[in-house]
């Protein structure tokens, strides 16, 4: 199925992007940030936007609909199914082909005969100041744009994320697979970050590591948001334990199962066993069961606002071992004023102040340790979740977030950028788009 919704026209500058996911409802990581970053755009360009999405329990033809009708107010928008739920076999086929040819998987897993051909359509029927290309999934469509400024998003650094997600894995050949996957994602990285006019990336901490990977490359910084008048302190039960983040996606499992196996003991023999621990996001019903008999954890599923969940509890965790980019997770605790408590490697990228608006442990026992102070220290709670939602104010609210990357866009169309290659466009250091 194609859908399109089409909004009026207008005088603005005209911006073409292209999605791997549908952003509406804003309900997870990638889809709150793409959502306000295209909204944000709105503000000054006209936006041609085509996105794919993928099919599950919750999304059909009226979902989509729904979807589409909720960016209506942003962009002219039209929706296309991941090519593998069109064709049985097609998931294992873009696999083998990935093993047999040495290129990245995703490079397969997008490639739509239908989107490629409604982008060949639009590009030469439309005249586009810009191309923003919201993930380096679509790197198989970026040939295609040759002639434009192209800004490239990079939610994480996705070979690393893949790299830390085959150094968990316990299985050899699921390792194996991994790591050459982080390898073919890390030449795709090599290729296209250098050709782009500005690569976009979340934190400084993916900056430096983008640099160091691709020197030379246009590299800017426009951090993940959140937004401050949605989510704000109010009063609730302060009690327990929240994570928010579906178990459909490994490093949110991997945090749920590091938890459950490795961390909760420790705070079980510290703070009894009584403490309500809620695991919020999409989770499959199995699990539900899994998780309550086995540890007394409470998988809630999926559920359309979060912020109940937050608000209730005393303390917020994130004990992540697998990622990248920034945690959009930590940025809402912030602004609804929760103490977090946090890996490393879950607050990374983030203006985080030990002791300050977090405390970050590694070690199991360690973790267990905060949770178990954070639980026992009222005025702890109170002081690490007023200065966090300072943190979230003067540093993630989207006005602020916005305000440099529009004009960081606005660069990109001056007079005489946007008809030059691709390859061609201004160079910049990193700093200059440090936004």
């Amino acid at each position: 199925m194609t859908t399109s919704v089409v909004a009026g026209e207008g005088q603005r500058p005209r911006l073409l992007f292209l999605c791997q996911s549908l952003p509406y409802p804003p309900d997870g990581g990638v889809n709150i940030r793409t959502y306000h970053v295209l909204r944000l755009l709105a503000r000054e360009f006209e936006i041609d936007a085509l996105c794919f999405y993928r099919r599950s329990d919750r999304v059909n033809r009226e979902a989509v609909e729904a979807g589409l009708g909720g960016l209506r107010p942003f962009a002219r928008v039209e929706a296309f199914p991941i090519p593998q739920e069109l064709h049985r076999g097609r998931l294992l086929w873009d696999h083998a082909r990935s093993l047999a040819t040495g290129r990245a998987y995703t490079l397969y897993a997008y490639d739509s005969a239908a989107f490629r051909a409604r982008v060949r359509e639009l590009l030469a029927t439309r005249r586009y100041a810009l191309a923003h290309v919201d993930s380096l999934d679509l790197a198989t469509y970026l040939p295609m744009l040759e002639g434009l400024p192209v800004v490239c998003v990079h939610h994480n650094i996705e070979s690393l994320l893949l790299d830390r997600r085959a150094r968990s894995e316990r299985s050899m050949w699921r390792r194996a697979y991994l790591t050459l996957q982080a390898r073919l994602l890390a030449r795709v990285e090599r290729a296209w970050c250098r050709r782009v006019a500005l690569n976009v990336v979340v934190s400084e901490a993916d900056r430096r590591t983008l640099v160091r990977m691709v020197p030379g490359a246009p590299v800017g910084v426009v951090p993940n948001g959140v937004d401050v008048t949605a989510f704000r302190p109010e009063s609730g039960r302060d009690e327990g334990l929240v994570f928010v983040g579906g178990s459909n996606w490994f490093p949110n499992r991997d945090a749920l199962e590091h938890f459950c196996h490795d961390v909760l003991p420790h705070i079980r023999r510290r703070c009894g066993e009584g403490v309500p621990v809620r695991w919020v996001g999409r989770c499959g019903g199995d699990d539900i069961q899994h998780y309550r008999d086995r540890y007394g954890v409470e998988l809630t599923g999926y559920v359309n606002d979060v912020r109940a969940f937050v608000r209730d509890a005393a303390c917020y965790v994130v004990p992540m071992r697998v990622g990248g980019g920034t945690r959009l997770k930590i940025l809402d605790a912030w602004a609804m004023g929760k103490a977090v408590v946090s890996t490393a490697i879950g607050s990374e990228g983030l203006a985080v102040a030990e002791g300050v608006n977090i405390l970050t442990r590694n070690r199991p026992e360690d973790f267990a340790e905060a949770v178990r102070t954070v639980l026992a220290d009222k005025d702890l709670r109170t002081r690490l979740g007023r200065n966090a939602r300072d943190t979230a104010e003067r540093h993630y609210s989207w006005d602020v977030v916005g305000s440099g990357m529009l004009r960081a866009y606005r660069d990109l169309v001056a007079p005489g950028l946007g008809s030059g290659p691709v390859s061609a466009a201004r160079s910049r250091t990193s700093s200059d788009h440090s936004c």
